[in-house]
C-alpha cells in the first residue's frame, strides 16, 4: 500500500483480498467468498468467518493509515473502494489499452514504451500461493494476458528494428512456454534479422517436435508459412529499406584435430524445471576467468533425491560452449549401495586415456598420475564434473591447475574444505517451490491431468515433500497410468504406511536414497535421527533432542550438527530465545520412523518419548514460573518432570514468553500426542502451564482446542482433578472470547468438582473466574462475595500472585461501587502482596487498579506515576491487552487534569493496540474514552462518532454495564 509491502493473515484472508482486489469498486458477495474459501463445502459458521476474515483486513489496513471505508459493506458482501490508491490491476488494463490505441493508429514507438510500462507491473506470478478456484482461474486468465500482451509487445520492437534486444528474453519465454506460436514465431524473426539463420531454423525444427511429440499436431500456418519464407530468404521478412541478410558461407571444416576432446556427460535431464537462483550462481564460475585463477569449483550439496546430479548435468550441458576441450564426468559412487567410492587413481587413469594418453604411459603412483592430468589440463578449457563425492580425498587430486578450466561436484557431505582451501563456491539445494513442483509433474504426466485438477496436484507435491526425485517417481507412476486420477495417487500417498513403498518401485527408489545415508551415520547419530521421528513437534531444538537421546546439551547439538551435515536436517532458522531450529522432510521423517520400529523396541521407543514430552513439561513449568514470578496461579499434576540442564533450562526461560512463542506449535502437538497416548496427568499440567501464552498473546483457538484435548483425555481416565483444572482453564479462555453462557457452565462445573475433591486452591481458581462473569454481567454483589472467598483461599493456599490479582479486582469492585476509599485500600493490599513476588503481569495489574483508585480520589499525579509504570512493564513483556489498559488509564487521568490534547494522543495509541490484539471489549472502552476527550476538546462530531461505535463494540460483546454508561452519555448530549 501505498509502495509499502503489509502482511496479509492467513490463506482465508488472502483469498477474500484478492476477490475484492480482483474486482475494485465493485460488490463481492459474501456467497462468492464462501465459495472461493471452502470449494462448495462450507461449514456451517463459513459467513460468520468471512466476517472475521473482513473485520482482521480492515484492522491491518487501518494499521497501515487507511480508514473502514477502504473495504465497505454493501449487500450483499462487501467492496474495496479503490479511491486515492493505486491498484497495479487497474494500470496495467489502462495501460494496455492506451498501447492497443497506439498501435492501432500506427504509433509505433508510443505504443511499445506503454506494453513496457504495462509488463513492468508484474513482479512474478499474480496471486501466487493464494488458494480458492475463482481466484486461481483469474490468475490463470491474467497470465494469459501477460502473455499475450507481450507478444504484442515483441511484434512491436521487431517493427522497431530491435531484433538483437529481444532475442535473449524471447528465447527465455520460448522454452517456458514451447508451444505459444507467437511467440516461437517472433523469435524466429529476430534469428532471421540478426543474420542468425540456422538458429531460427533450429527454433522451428524444436518447435515442431515439442508440437508433434506432444499435441500430435503439425505447428499452425504462421509458423509453417515464416518457416518456408526463411528458407528462400524471402525479401518481405526483412525491415523496409533493409537490405537482406548477406548469405553465410558454410564455414570450411576444421583442420583435423591434434589432441582428443572428450565429452562423458550423460545426457541431459529431461523435463528439468526450476533451478534459476542456483543456475546463475553457478553461471558465475564461468565469467572473466582467466589461466593464473584458480579453478572455478561448485560445490552442490543436499538431501538425497534433491536432484544435485541432474543440476551438474543440466548446468555442464547448458555450458558446454565455454570448454571446447573436453567435459569430462565421473560417478564417484560416494553413496553407493553396491560400489565402494571410486579412487582418485581409477578416475585419473580413465581421464589420461580419454585425454589421449597411451595406457602403457600412465604413472603407477597416483601423484604422479595427478601431475600428469594437470599438465594435459594447463593450455585447455575443460569441464570436470564429479558427482555423488563423499569426502575431500577424492577430489583433491583430480582439480585441474588451469583456471579456465571448472570443476562441479556433488556431494551429501558439506566438505568444509573444499570451501575453505578452493574457494568453491556452494549451491546448498532445498526442495522446489510449489509452482515449479506442480510444473514438472506437468512436464511429465500430460498437461492436461494435472491441469484437471491442480489442487489435487499441489497436494500431491507436498506429499512428495516437493522433492524432485519423489515428484518424478510419482509423475512417472501416472504417466504409466492413464487410468489413475491426480486424486488416486493422492489417496494411496496419503497412507504414511504405503508413503515410502509407493515412492520406492523401480529403479528409481526414495527409500533406497535416503538409506544410503543413514548407512554411513555414527551409531548415536543413527539413534537421534530415529528417535526425532517420535515427535509429532514440527522443528525441535537442542534440549528436545538431548531428552529424546538422555545425553547432556552439548553432545545432542553435536549430533544435530552432523545430521545437518548429511543433509538429514535442517536448520530452519533461530527462535527468540537464541536456539537454533531443525526440522526433518516428511519423507526423511517417515524413513526415520521405519527405522525406528526395526531397530528399537517399544519400551525404548516409549521412554524416548516420554523423555521429551516430559521435557516440554519441565520447560514450560519453569516458564510460567517466570512470568508469575513463582508457582502462582495454578495446581499442577503428579507427572515426574524430566531434568533438563539446569544453565540451559535458566537460558531458555530468561525470556518466558518469547519460550512459549518460539514452541507455541510444538506444545500443541505434544499436548495433542500425549492425549493420544493416554498421558492425561501430563496433557492437562502441560495445558495449564501453556495457558500464560494463550492468554497473554490472546491465542483463543489454540488455549481452547488444547484444554478440550486435555478434557477428552482426563475424562477418558476417570481424572476428575485434571477435569476440573481444564474445565477451569477452559472456562476462563470462553470469557475471555466472550461466550458467557458457555464458560457460566464450565466454571460452575469445575467449582463443584473442586469441592468433590476437597481442592482449596483450585476452588479459589473456579472462584476468581467466576467472579469476572459476575461483573461482565452487571452482578457486582455476586462478585465481591466469590472474590472475598477466593483471596482467603489463595493466601491459604501461598498463591501470591492470584492473592495480588483477587485484591485488585475487589479494588475496581468497589470502584463501580463508587467507594474510592475502600478501593484504594484493596489496591494498595494488592500492590504490597505482588511486589513480594517481583516485577511481573501481576505487579502491572496491581498498580493498575491502585492508579484507579487514584484517579477516583482526584489524586493525578500520583495515578499517572503509578500508570506510567504499569505501561513499562506490560510493554516490556508484549502484552498487548495489558498495553491497552495501561494506556486507557493513563489517557483518563490526562483528561482529569485538564490535558485533553494530551488524553487523546495517548487513547489514539491505545486503540492502535486494541485493534492489534484485536480485542473488542478494549477497543470499546478506549474507544468512548476517545470520545470523551473529543468532547473536551470541543470535536462533537467524533465525539459521537466515538461513543456510538464504543456503544455498538459493547452490545456485540454483552458488557451490560459499559453499554449503559455509554448509552448515557449518549443521551446526556
Amino acid at each position: 500500500m501505498d509502495g509499502r509491502r503489509i502482511a496479509i493473515g492467513g490463506p482465508r484472508q488472502r483469498t477474500i483480498l484478492a476477490l475484492l482486489l480482483l474486482s475494485p469498486d465493485s460488490v463481492v458477495s459474501v456467497d462468492a467468498m464462501v465459495e472461493a474459501v471452502w470449494q462448495g463445502v462450507p461449514p456451517a459458521t463459513a459467513r460468520t468467518q468471512v466476517a472475521i476474515c473482513i473485520a482482521g483486513l480492515r484492522k491491518i489496513f487501518r494499521a497501515e493509515g487507511s480508514g473502514d471505508e477502504l473495504i465497505a459493506t454493501v449487500h450483499p458482501g462487501y467492496q474495496f473502494n479503490t479511491g486515492g490508491h493505486r491498484i497495479d490491476l487497474l494500470v496495467f488494463r489502462r495501460l494496455v489499452q492506451e498501447a492497443e490505441q497506439a498501435a492501432a493508429q500506427r504509433r509505433t514507438a508510443e505504443a511499445a514504451e506503454l506494453y513496457e510500462r504495462a509488463l513492468g507491473l508484474w513482479r512474478g506470478p499474480v496471486l501466487e500461493g493464494v488458494t480458492g478456484r475463482p481466484v486461481e482461474d483469474e490468475a490463470d486468465r491474467l497470465e494469459e494476458v501477460r502473455l499475450a500482451c507481450y507478444e504484442a509487445a515483441i511484434e512491436l520492437q521487431l517493427a522497431l528494428g530491435r531484433h538483437l534486444d529481444v532475442i535473449g528474453t524471447l528465447t527465455a519465454v520460448v522454452r517456458e512456454h514451447p508451444l505459444r506460436e507467437r511467440a516461437r514465431q517472433a523469435l524466429m524473426l529476430a534469428q532471421y534479422r540478426a543474420g542468425r539463420r540456422a538458429e531460427a531454423m533450429e527454433t522451428f525444427r524444436e518447435g515442431r517436435r515439442q508440437f508433434i511429440d506432444e499435441l500430435g499436431l503439425e505447428p499452425g500456418t504462421p509458423l509453417l508459412q515464416l518457416h518456408d519464407a526463411i528458407l528462400r530468404d524471402d525479401p518481405a521478412l526483412n525491415l523496409p529499406d533493409t537490405p537482406a541478410p548477406e548469405p553465410v558461407e558454410e564455414a570450411a571444416p576444421p583442420a583435423a584435430e591434434t589432441r582428443p576432446t572428450p565429452s562423458f556427460l550423460p545426457p541431459n535431464v529431461p523435463a528439468f524445471t526450476g533451478r534459476g537462483a542456483e543456475t546463475a550462481l553457478l553461471d558465475r564460475l564461468v565469467e572473466g576467468r582467466t589461466e593464473e585463477q584458480p579453478p572455478g569449483i561448485g560445490l552442490i550439496t543436499g538431501v538425497a533425491g534433491v536432484g544435485k546430479t541432474g543440476l551438474a548435468v543440466h548446468w555442464a550441458h547448458r555450458v558446454s560452449g565455454h570448454f571446447p576441450d573436453g567435459r569430462l564426468y565421473v560417478d564417484l559412487c560416494g553413496h553407493d549401495e553396491t560400489h565402494e567410492p571410486t579412487s582418485a587413481a581409477d578416475v585419473l587413469s580413465r581421464f589420461l586415456r580419454a585425454l589421449g594418453v597411451p595406457s602403457e604411459q600412465i604413472p603407477a603412483d597416483t601423484g604422479e598420475r595427478t601431475e600428469l592430468y594437470r599438465s594435459l589440463l594447463a593450455d585447455r578449457r575443460v569441464l570436470v564434473v564429479l558427482d555423488n563425492a563423499r569426502t575431500v580425498g577424492q577430489i583433491h587430486p583430480l582439480l585441474p591447475g588451469n583456471g579456465q578450466c571448472c570443476v562441479i561436484v556433488t556431494s551429501r557431505e558439506p566438505m568444509e574444505q573444499l570451501m575453505l582451501r578452493y574457494g568453491a563456491v556452494r549451491v546448498q539445494l532445498g526442495v522446489l517451490p510449489a509452482a515449479e513442483a506442480v510444473e514438472l509433474l506437468g512436464r511429465i504426466v500430460p498437461e492436461d491431468r494435472i491441469a484437471a485438477d491442480p489442487e489435487q496436484a499441489e497436494r500431491l507435491a507436498e506429499l512428495c515433500d516437493r522433492l524432485p526425485l519423489a515428484l518424478r517417481i510419482a509423475a512417472a507412476r501416472l504417466a504409466s497410468k492413464a487410468h489413475w486420477s491426480v486424486r488416486h495417487l493422492v489417496a494411496r500417498l496419503a497412507d504414511e504406511r504405503r508413503r515410502l513403498d509407493e515412492l520406492s518401485q523401480g529403479e528409481s527408489q526414495v527409500r533406497a536414497g535416503f538409506a544410503l545415508s543413514y548407512r554411513y551415520l555414527a551409531p548415536d547419530a543413527a539413534q537421534l535421527y530415529r528417535r526425532l521421528a517420535l515427535l509429532a513437534a514440527p522443528d525441535v531444538t537442542v534440549w528436545t533432542a538431548a531428552a529424546l537421546v538422555d545425553v547432556h546439551p552439548f553432545e545432542a547439538e553435536r549430533l544435530l550438527e552432523h545430521l545437518v551435515d548429511v543433509q538429514l536436517l535442517e536448520v530452519t532458522g533461530t527462535d527468540g530465545t537464541g536456539q537454533l531450529r531443525f526440522r526433518m522432510q516428511n519423507l526423511l521423517r517417515l524413513f526415520a520412523d521405519e527405522r525406528a520400529r526395526l531397530e528399537e523396541t517399544e519400551e525404548e521407543r516409549a521412554a524416548s518419548l516420554d523423555r521429551a514430552l516430559r521435557g516440554y513439561l519441565t520447560v514450560a513449568e519453569q516458564a510460567h514460573r517466570q512470568e508469575y514470578g513463582g508457582d502462582y496461579s495454578l495446581i499442577h499434576g503428579s507427572t515426574p518432570r524430566y531434568p533438563v540442564n539446569e544453565l540451559l533450562l535458566e537460558e531458555l526461560t530468561a525470556a518466558p514468553l518469547e519460550w512459549f512463542e518460539a514452541e507455541r506449535l510444538s506444545l500443541i502437538a505434544a499436548i495433542d500426542q500425549a492425549a493420544g497416548l493416554g498421558m492425561d496427568e501430563l496433557v492437562w499440567d502441560l495445558a495449564s502451564c501453556s495457558s500464560v501464552l494463550f492468554e497473554t498473546r490472546d491465542y483463543l483457538e489454540e488455549w481452547q482446542y488444547c484444554c478440550e484435548r486435555a478434557l477428552e483425555a482426563t475424562r477418558a481416565a476417570g481424572n476428575v482433578r485434571g477435569e476440573a483444572a481444564t474445565l477451569e482453564s477452559l472456562g476462563a479462555s470462553w470469557i475471555r472470547s466472550r461466550h458467557v453462557s458457555e464458560a457460566a457452565d464450565l466454571l460452575c462445573q469445575a467449582l463443584a468438582k473442586f469441592e468433590q475433591l476437597g481442592e482449596d486452591h483450585g476452588r479459589a481458581l473456579a472462584l476468581r473466574s467466576l467472579a469476572v462473569l459476575d461483573r461482565i454481567q452487571g452482578d457486582l454483589g455476586s462478585a465481591g462475595v466469590r472474590l472475598k472467598e477466593a483471596v482467603e483461599l489463595f493466601r491459604a493456599a501461598g498463591d501470591l500472585s492470584s492473592e495480588a490479582h483477587v485484591l485488585g479486582y475487589l479494588a475496581q469492585g468497589e470502584l463501580d461501587l463508587g467507594r474510592p476509599e475502600e478501593a484504594l485500600a484493596y489496591a494498595e493490599s494488592a500492590v504490597a502482596v505482588a511486589e513480594r513476588v517481583g516485577e511481573t503481569r501481576g505487579t502491572a495489574q496491581a498498580l493498575y487498579r491502585l492508579g484507579r483508585a487514584l484517579l477516583a480520589l482526584g489524586r493525578f499525579e500520583e495515578a499517572e506515576r503509578r500508570l506510567h509504570a504499569v505501561v513499562r512493564i506490560v510493554t516490556a513483556k508484549e502484552d498487548l491487552l495489558g498495553t491497552v489498559y495501561a494506556r486507557l488509564g493513563l489517557g483518563e487521568t490526562l483528561l482529569r487534569r485538564g490535558l485533553a490534547a494530551e488524553a487523546h494522543a495517548e487513547l489514539l495509541e491505545g486503540l492502535d493496540v486494541a485493534r492489534r490484539a484485536g480485542n473488542s471489549l478494549a477497543e470499546g472502552r478506549i474507544g468512548a474514552a476517545l470520545g470523551r476527550a473529543a468532547r473536551a476538546l470541543g470535536r462533537s462530531g467524533e465525539a459521537l462518532e466515538r461513543l456510538t461505535r464504543a456503544a455498538d463494540l459493547f452490545r456485540a460483546a454483552g458488557a451490560t454495564r459499559d453499554l449503559e454508561l455509554t448509552e448515557g452519555e449518549l443521551e446526556a448530549r
